[in-house]
């Protein structure tokens, strides 16, 4: 049974704030320990800062695990970690479990690669300038790697909003359940055409300005 086009909006607008109030918990999270581990995973290997190549080696590996394993089963793996962090294993809290562990070894790898950006010339210019360590990481690599990090948020970010969508398999709340329980278990197709014309739109949006910031941001920083 298809609900009244008009009585829609009663149950897609509180889903849309589940689902971006799990996408800016998750993100903050995923940049707040993404990036420091980024930064390790590019100066400890060969062209960093403090060359160290166990430690490259370990990083990498950890985070390709993290990255190679398909959401559902990442969730589903970690559904005893998950439990023992909330204490559940369903809803909103649960979800940005394996959200975050699925967001962070990701974005880690794509501020990587935006610092692996900058030229090797300027990193050797702000040693020789006598800068120190942090303060080539700060000013240097991330201070001109910024444009292309914002635009590896921006993925990261499309990316969120695509698992919180899975999550709602777990109960997470969200698009993603509203989709599920509403459009796909009681036949409803208001509902899923809804849901699926609320997330293209909400992917649409998020890369229209995060392509607009990484412009803004190359013009700034010529």
């Amino acid at each position: 049974m298809n609900t009244p086009w008009d009585q829609v909006p009663d149950l897609l607008l509180p889903a849309l704030g589940e689902t971006a109030l799990m996408v800016v918990i998750v993100m903050a999270i995923v940049v707040l320990l993404g990036t420091p581990l980024g930064v390790v995973l590019f100066n400890a290997s060969p062209l960093g800062l403090f060359p160290r190549p166990s430690v490259h080696a370990v990083i990498a590996a950890v985070t390709n695990v993290g990255r190679s394993l398909p959401f559902l089963v990442l969730m589903a793996a970690v559904i005893p970690l998950t439990r023992l962090l909330v204490g559940t294993n369903i809803g909103i809290r649960a979800a940005i479990v394996p959200m975050a562990l699925a967001g962070i070894p990701f974005f880690a790898r794509l501020v990587e690669n935006a610092i692996a950006g900058v030229p090797h010339e300027e990193m050797n210019a702000g040693v020789a300038l006598g800068g120190s360590p942090l303060q080539v990481i700060r000013k240097v690599q991330l201070g001109e790697a910024l444009p292309r990090v914002v635009a590896g948020l921006t993925i990261n970010i499309i990316a969120m909003v695509e698992y919180s969508a899975i999550a709602g398999v777990i109960g997470a709340g969200g698009i993603g359940y509203l989709a599920v329980n509403y459009g796909y278990q009681r036949f409803d197709a208001h509902t899923m055409l809804a849901c699926v014309v609320t997330l293209v739109l909400v992917t649409q949006l998020v890369q229209f300005v995060g392509d607009r910031v990484v412009v803004w941001l190359s013009r700034e920083s010529r």
